[in-house]
């Protein structure tokens, strides 16, 4: 089997702010992986008590599902997509 590297995979950026709890970040990324998301870039910014992470993702699911699912995490307190990766991924 050939892979299919030839098709471009739509990108989108997240961001987030969730408790900064031990495994809080472990379980943010399972969560996409599991959706069937891949992380193509991390940025996390600690603070007092929270971290701020920016997750530029690939996946062809629906990115509404996962940041639903995101927002589940009780350690989660903010998701927002940026509505610029979103037109990026309308154009690809």
């Amino acid at each position: 089997m050939t892979p299919q590297a030839d098709i471009p995979m739509p990108s989108y950026t997240l961001n987030c702010r969730m408790a900064h709890e031990a495994a809080a970040l472990e379980r943010l990324c399972q969560v996409v992986r599991i959706r069937g998301f891949r992380i193509a870039t991390m940025a996390v910014e600690s603070a007092e008590e929270h971290l701020d992470i920016a997750l530029t993702l690939e996946g062809t699911r629906p990115i509404a599902m996962l940041q639903s699912q995101l927002e589940k995490l009780h350690t989660v307190a903010e998701v927002a997509l940026d509505s610029a990766s979103v037109a990026r991924s309308r154009s690809a």
